[in-house]
């Protein structure tokens, strides 16, 4: 039997979780791809930056736009180590995301299968497809480690 390797997507999501975690801030990192090749990537940034909303997917949303010279992101997916937040979530609808592939699920914070659940709202002006649990056990390892130090 061999082992499953995780996309090579969420292995770098999970390295700048890695960082994000070794700069002080919450383990969480993301990538965003399209036609398989990465074009934006951020760790969560908001007290280095001084910017509550400087969350992963927030920066690497901003930076795909960029890119890419538009602010829908249609054939894009995202690629990001903790289940977003409400306000994630909501950046994901407005970029119009085709995909979204997540680690570790966040029943305290969490809005795609927890909390608000932003995309099964009738509300929801675009629901991408999503994948949960890719790299789950070391996304959710990384963020256990960070708070226990932290306690």
């Amino acid at each position: 039997m061999t082992a499953w390797t995780l996309p090579q997507p969420m292995q770098r999501a999970l390295e700048l979780a890695a960082a994000s975690a070794d700069s002080g801030e919450v383990p969480v990192g993301a990538v965003i791809t399209r036609n398989g090749e990465i074009i934006a990537e951020a760790h969560n940034a908001p007290r280095e930056t001084c910017d509550p909303t400087a969350h992963a997917e927030i920066l690497a949303i901003r930076k795909a736009a960029e890119a890419l010279g538009q602010e829908r992101l249609g054939e894009c997916e995202l690629w990001v180590t903790l289940e977003p937040c409400a306000m994630c979530a909501g950046a994901i609808v407005h970029a119009r995301l085709a995909k979204v592939y997540y680690g570790a699920g966040d029943p305290k914070g969490g809005a795609v299968e927890h909390g608000a659940r932003v995309f099964e709202q009738k509300q929801c002006l675009h629901r991408p497809e999503v994948y949960a649990g890719i790299g789950e056990a070391r996304a959710a390892e990384m963020l256990r480690e960070f708070f226990k130090a932290r306690r």
